[in-house]
């Protein structure tokens, strides 16, 4: 992996600019997870102040999540197309402006629209920040973006706390305006601190036919997951499915001058990896939806009694994250993974006895926390093996499919786990008909930890024994 990327040492020690890179990657990452979750915890005060339905204000997340979709395909042609500097400071000088036109709204439905704005510009950053930490963190990927990721795990639990505050002290408009001195900083610590890559571009053709494919394909089918309970989310998720075959019978026929060559998929580290994404996002957020819905409704507990209990799976993963880079140094890709796998299997075991019979909340609180340790361990090393399958230049195009395939997974698998619970719920048959749905589900969930597991299994060793492939 000698040209996995700049300033990449042997030794333990790195290069402090792969360090100022990671950091400034980071904040975008920050932001955009920041900026979802304060706006989606205020839903119910924006739709007060702005004299609207839930209905309609819900749109301002749903609005802005489903651009992040639409965006994702085009990540890839636009950093071979421009830089990946230039579009990152394009990115953040976009998402602060729209930020703004987002605090100045005058309706629900302004509010909407510049919202979408923002989602065009913040469905680029989370994937530029992480492909720039591979490009020049190399091999020791997995060490930096341990450290990294610890600031965008907060962003969910300071997003509640900056959100109340800012709705107790000032107008709600400062949801939106804190991002323009936050976003100035930024774009500054950018300019400074990311180097040059306009030698490293490849100017290509759009693929136009596969973005009307892929990009609808895709908003279609996470929409779609959310309303499977009419027969519009059917029709919308049968449509995003004959969307997306035809994307990958265009896509394979034309190999690299697709929006995303799949001949990529043809190395078995990284579809095996990708596999694993897939999967890790889809128990995750499976589990998220589970739990705090047994919480509620078999142990009778209130949303804010739910949310503190939901706290140790968190701090597993924080726990956990910053020695990533070292344990996968320890251990390997595929020892640590199905190490992380089998954990994540024994945190969300026991809530299959407890569904069944009888919530103790000690046992739920150290479950999370070991779910939360062995889940941290899996998604790093597994981006960590897909980048070390891919020649540099493919880097860009690599990260594309590996985000859409972590969007995927999360909706995909919740959907699943969500079905089978109302189904089960819906049993008169059963004797009690709430437990057992949940205890069943909660099997389900095990079901796909266990091939979760399976797919680390498959994950190569090491990726020190990965060289970067040229290019076919």
């Amino acid at each position: 992996m000698s040209d996995a990327g700049p300033s990449v040492a042997d030794d333990t020690r790195l290069d402090p600019a792969i360090w100022r890179i990671a950091a400034v990657a980071a904040i975008g990452s920050f932001m955009a997870q920041l900026d979802a979750t304060v706006v989606n915890v205020s839903l119910s005060s924006l739709a007060a102040e702005l004299h609207a339905n839930i209905t309609t204000v819900q749109w301002v997340t749903s609005g802005y999540l489903l651009t992040l979709a639409l965006m994702l395909p085009l990540n890839g042609w636009l950093v071979d197309r421009i830089g990946a500097k230039k579009l990152y400071l394009g990115c953040f000088v976009a998402f602060t402006l729209s930020s703004t036109l987002c605090g100045l709204a005058w309706s629900a439905g302004s509010l909407i629209g510049f919202r979408i704005l923002q989602g065009i510009s913040g469905g680029l950053l989370a994937p530029m920040a992480q492909m720039m930490i591979a490009r020049a963190a190399g091999k020791r990927f997995a060490r930096v973006v341990g450290f990294v990721a610890v600031p965008v795990l907060l962003a969910p639990l300071l997003g509640p706390v900056i959100a109340g505050a800012i709705l107790q002290f000032a107008s709600w408009r400062w949801l939106f305006l804190i991002n323009l001195p936050v976003g100035a900083l930024a774009l500054a610590l950018a300019s400074a601190f990311l180097p040059s890559d306009a030698g490293e571009t490849r100017p290509r053709s759009l693929d136009f036919i596969g973005l009307a494919l892929l990009s609808p394909g895709l908003v279609l089918f996470l929409y779609s997951s959310d309303h499977l309970d009419n027969r519009f989310g059917w029709a919308s998720i049968a449509a995003a499915l004959v969307l997306l075959a035809l994307f990958a019978i265009s896509a394979w026929k034309k190999g690299d001058a697709a929006l995303i060559d799949l001949r990529l998929l043809t190395r078995k580290a990284f579809s095996t990896s990708l596999t694993t994404m897939f999967l890790t996002n889809g128990v995750a957020f499976a589990g998220q939806m589970l739990v705090p819905i047994y919480l509620i409704r078999q142990c009778g507990l209130s949303p804010s009694e739910t949310g503190w209990l939901m706290a140790p799976l968190g701090l597993g993963m924080m726990c956990t994250y910053p020695f990533i880079g070292a344990l996968t140094d320890r251990f390997g890709i595929r020892h640590l993974v199905a190490c992380g796998a089998v954990l994540a299997l024994v945190g969300v075991a026991p809530l299959v006895y407890m569904a069944a019979h009888g919530m103790n909340f000690m046992l739920f609180v150290a479950a999370l926390f070991v779910r939360g340790v062995g889940m941290s361990t899996i998604g790093v090393p597994s981006i960590s093996s897909a980048y070390a399958a891919v020649a540099k230049q493919d880097l860009p195009m690599a990260t594309g499919a590996m985000n859409i395939v972590q969007r995927l997974g999360g909706p995909t698998l919740t959907t699943v786990v969500a079905t089978f619970l109302g189904w089960r719920t819906g049993l008169a048959s059963s004797p009690s008909p709430l437990s057992s749905a949940f205890a069943a589900s909660f099997v389900l969930l095990c079901g796909l930890h266990i091939l979760l597991f399976l797919a680390a299994l498959r994950l190569p060793v090491n990726i020190d024994r990965q060289p970067i492939q040229a290019k076919p």
